[in-house]
């Protein structure tokens, strides 16, 4: 899952960069305005942690321009003005969710897994598809009740397919979600991830549709 975290306060992006990271997130930051307004139009998140008192460009006008332009991506509000009418203004702007500052990164993390879910059509914490099972809290990948030892690169793409188990998932799109903006993106890795899935899950698991790219068998 990728999400974007636009935050100012370097602290507090670190914070938060930490803390998605270790619940499957795949991050990427930004501190200023303008430039989540080009990121937030212009790539594919799965979630996008806005704060608004950014420089350049307030957080509430990169959120208006982003709904503006038709960026549907769930949207969790962070700021340190707890006015219920500023939490209106921003729902109203388009947010998914709110959260004043301070906050508990608990808190945070289930706010941010509920609006990754409900984005996909899927409500619960565990997803099921046949004999496989994703849980997205605790991140663990389990079949046919057994918990599978996975790395975080192949709980990601599960969990991707999982989330998205209604169409086929093209690996451009599955290298974007899996891979950071540094890391080299070869376009046999979705391949290589999963080949080793495969391994462990066996191969009535991960479909493939040659040309379109992969999705979980069972889901058929």
């Amino acid at each position: 899952m990728r999400a974007l975290v636009v935050e100012d306060d370097p602290r507090i992006a670190s914070d938060l960069d930490r803390a998605l990271a270790s619940a499957g997130f795949r991050v990427e930051r930004v501190a200023d305005g303008e430039t989540a307004w080009f990121r937030g139009g212009t790539e594919t998140y799965d979630l996008i942690v806005l704060d608004l008192g950014l420089p350049q460009l307030d957080g509430l006008t990169v959120l208006k321009r982003w709904r503006a332009e038709g960026v549907e991506c769930p949207v969790l509000v962070l700021t340190a003005r707890g006015a219920w009418t500023e939490r209106v203004e921003g729902i109203d702007a388009g947010a998914d969710d709110y959260l004043p500052k301070p906050f508990r990164m608990e808190e945070l993390l289930a706010r941010a897994r509920a609006l990754v879910r409900r984005a996909g059509g899927r409500g619960a914490a565990q997803q099921a598809v046949g004999d496989l099972s994703v849980d997205l809290n605790r991140m663990i990948v389990a079949l046919r009740g057994v918990p599978v030892a996975v790395t975080p690169l192949e709980f990601r793409l599960v969990a991707y397919l999982a989330l998205h188990r209604d169409r086929t998932v093209p690996p451009t799109e599955l290298l974007e979600h899996l891979y950071g903006d540094e890391d080299a993106k070869e376009a046999n890795a979705v391949e290589a991830i999963v080949a080793r899935l495969r391994r462990k899950l066996g191969s009535g698991v991960i479909g493939t549709r040659r040309g379109f790219g992969y999705y979980l068998e069972a889901a058929e």
